[in-house]
């Protein structure tokens, strides 16, 4: 398969453009199959309604089998260059705070991120409560872990 043209800093000129495309797409699914609705997600989180379990699972299986297909005929993404391969990580406090931190964002809006932006497509304005309050959570999150990294970088005074 041809690669697509690079540009001097390693990234493709089509790389921007396309992730924007993409969230349209994203987006657009999302209203579509109604999850841009907290009230469809809540039902959802309260097991009245299965519906997003479906989206969900038809979204994982496109992506599986896309990832698939792709890495099959080249052993490197078009766009970026880089391998196909999984990135394994490690089960740290880190990621099992932050998902309880995005699983109770999740439950009191009734809302995650990405569908939180598609929502104002769709008209819903009060939505932007919640992403004031994710934007907050983000700022408060880089603060404290900006101060806490540069407490770690500071030398030691003896006194």
């Amino acid at each position: 398969m041809s690669r697509l043209s690079v540009e001097t800093d390693g990234s493709n000129p089509l790389f921007t453009p396309l992730v924007y495309v993409g969230g349209v797409i994203f987006g657009f699914g999302l209203a579509l199959s109604g999850m841009t609705r907290p009230e469809v997600v809540l039902n959802f989180l309260q097991f009245e309604d299965l519906g997003l379990l479906f989206v969900m699972g038809g979204a994982a299986v496109v992506t599986g089998v896309t990832f698939y297909v792709a890495s099959r005929f080249d052993s490197s993404a078009p766009l970026t260059g880089r391998a196909y391969g999984r990135r394994i990580r490690e089960l740290d406090r880190n990621v099992v705070l932050g998902g309880a931190v995005f699983g109770a964002g999740w439950g009191i809006a009734g809302i995650c991120p990405g569908a939180a932006y598609a929502s104002l497509g769709t008209g819903n304005f009060p939505i932007l409560w919640a992403l004031a309050g994710m934007f907050a959570g983000a700022y408060v999150q880089g603060y404290w872990r900006s101060t806490r990294t540069n407490d770690e970088a500071a030398p030691a005074t003896a006194d």
